[in-house]
């Protein structure tokens, strides 16, 4: 941290001294094995604590989305306890250096408990001898232990900074010697922690100060990182003497190059000259060219550029620097083209053999015929009614004379076709061959159905005669039944007679020979004159 009190500059004695380690450093050839990173982590001290740990976001939309990936935070030095990391906040910047791979979390560590307490240099000396003793080595283990636990075991450890001023405790001016044996001490014991990746970084002011730093230097095998503190105040009133002073930052190059360690600047910023943009452009100019593993800007005021109000030009000068620059897109220039013709080549018209498509002939699949059963209609044979030979009676003539029996008018019926004129019954010599028996059927009377009374065209019909009254004859002794005519039965049963049809039965005597075979029967005979007849013409 830089001191408002001012210092006497050492005489010439000074001056060739720095001038002698300047040379020797310049002979001295550099390691060809030092790493020399081109990417180099920014941040910013923002404040101790979780709200320091908040703003990195903030800071980093501020410059365009610049990545800021050092954090950095101080432990208290007021009493041990705070040193060994007794403190809660170092959880919080734990978790954010967590969060990310290529982040870096820089912790600055006292090296004597009431550390900004104004110690005479006569009790420092005795401090700094029992810290070289060892009697401290038990603090610096727990905090190492302390940072193992929280996942944070390659934190950046800036021990005892800016020891060749008079601001701090464990400054090395009162007893460099012992002082760069405590020092050992103390990397040592943490060392010697389980899982531990620490980086030690030696940090003084820039220029002489109290004492010149290279005296406090502890040694390379102790050493990881040589860094320097530089804020714009003198010595040096331009940057240029900054550079070239004793103990400046050249001769800060040169060093770390000759043991070959990798550089840093963990605290830069304004001071004594106020708003100064040109301190600012030139330590960022000088920063990109030395390529320091880490810088972090303190950044509260009067030093800072982003919560400090009162160095808005500098404010501007730093933004401008660390936004990401987007290259313009430059547009890619257009080179019209020639236009060659192409040659039109004619195609040759090969004319197309016509092959003509065969003809296929569609298969005729021929569709089956079912044939349809004819179902034989079942004939009903018509029922013949055998036309009976009825023999002719023999009759004897009665001797009594038969009475007059008046004919009476024949009398046409519209509804009973006209029956022809029966034969007359007069006795004829029968012939004398018996008939065979033939079994009579009972004969079925169809019912007599009325006539419609839908007239009937009137037909001339013969007048009927009325059958001859039968003569009274003396029946013989024993009569035989009159035999009935054979009549089939009919097969189906015979249908209904049409309306137009009439069944006449009349009694026949067949003689008392052929009575005593057939019985005296009636014969009944169906005369039909419908339609169906053939009858029917008309």
């Amino acid at each position: 941290m830089p001191r408002t009190r001012r210092r006497l500059a050492s005489t010439c004695i000074g001056t060739v001294t720095a001038g002698l380690l300047a040379t020797g450093a310049a002979l001295t050839a550099p390691d060809e094995d030092l790493p020399q990173g081109s990417d180099i982590a920014m941040g910013a001290y923002l404040d101790f604590g979780p709200q320091g740990v908040a703003r990195i976001p903030t800071l980093s939309r501020w410059l365009g989305g610049k990545e800021i990936r050092v954090g950095h935070t101080y432990l208290p030095g007021d009493q041990w306890a705070g040193i060994e990391g007794n403190v809660s906040f170092l959880a919080d910047w734990a978790a954010w250096r967590k969060d990310g791979d290529d982040r870096m979390f820089v912790l600055n560590v006292p090296m004597q408990a009431r550390n900004e307490g104004r110690i005479p240099d006569r009790q420092v000396a005795r401090l700094i001898r029992e810290g070289a003793e060892g009697q401290n080595d038990a603090h610096f283990t727990k905090l190492a232990e302390r940072l193992v636990s929280l996942g944070v075991p390659d934190t950046v450890i800036v021990l005892g900074w800016e020891m060749n001023g008079t601001t701090y405790t464990h400054r090395c001016g009162p007893d460099p010697e012992n002082w760069k044996a405590y020092w050992k001490r103390v990397v040592n014991a943490m060392r010697a922690v389980p899982g531990q990746e620490f980086k030690f970084d030696f940090a003084p002011n820039r220029g002489t100060d109290a004492i010149g730093w290279t005296k406090c230097y502890p040694g390379d095998d102790v050493v990881d990182i040589i860094g320097m503190d530089s804020y714009d105040q003198a010595p040096g009133r331009t940057f240029d003497e900054q550079i070239s002073q004793p103990y400046g930052l050249q001769q800060h190059v040169d060093f770390a190059k000759a043991h070959g360690k990798r550089i840093s600047y963990p605290e830069w910023g304004l001071f004594r000259n106020g708003d100064n943009p040109e301190y600012v452009r030139r330590m960022l100019k000088w920063i990109e060219q030395h390529k320091p593993i880490y810088h972090t800007i303190t950044d509260y005021c009067p030093h800072g550029v982003w919560q400090c109000k009162q160095n808005p030009d500098s404010s501007r000068v730093f933004r401008e620097a660390l936004t990401p620059q987007v290259p313009p897109v430059v547009p890619t220039p257009v080179v019209p083209t020639p236009v060659i013709p192409t040659p039109v080549v004619p195609t040759p018209v090969v004319p197309t053999p016509v092959v003509p498509t065969p003809a296929v002939p569609t298969p005729q699949v021929p569709t089956p015929s079912v044939p349809t059963p004819e179902i034989p209609k079942p004939e009903i044979p018509k029922p013949q009614v055998p036309t009976p030979a009825i023999p002719t009676p023999q009759v004897p003539t009665p001797s009594v004379p038969a009475p007059e029996v008046p004919t009476p008018a024949p009398v046409p019926s519209p509804e009973t076709p006209s029956v022809p004129p029966l034969v007359d019954p007069t006795p004829t010599p029968a012939p004398t061959t018996p008939t065979p028996e033939v079994p009579v059927p009972p004969v079925v009377e169809p019912p007599v159905v009325e006539p419609s009374p839908t007239p009937t065209p009137e037909v001339s019909v013969p007048p009927v005669l009325p059958p001859a009254p039968s003569p009274e004859v003396s029946a013989p002794a024993s009569p035989a039944p009159v035999p009935s005519p054979l009549v089939p039965k009919p097969q189906p049963p015979t249908p209904k007679p049409p309306t137009n049809s009439k069944q006449w039965c009349v009694p026949l005597n067949f003689g008392e020979w052929l009575s005593k075979l057939v019985g005296n029967q009636a014969v009944c005979v169906k005369l039909d004159w419908g339609k169906e007849s053939g009858l029917w013409p008309f």
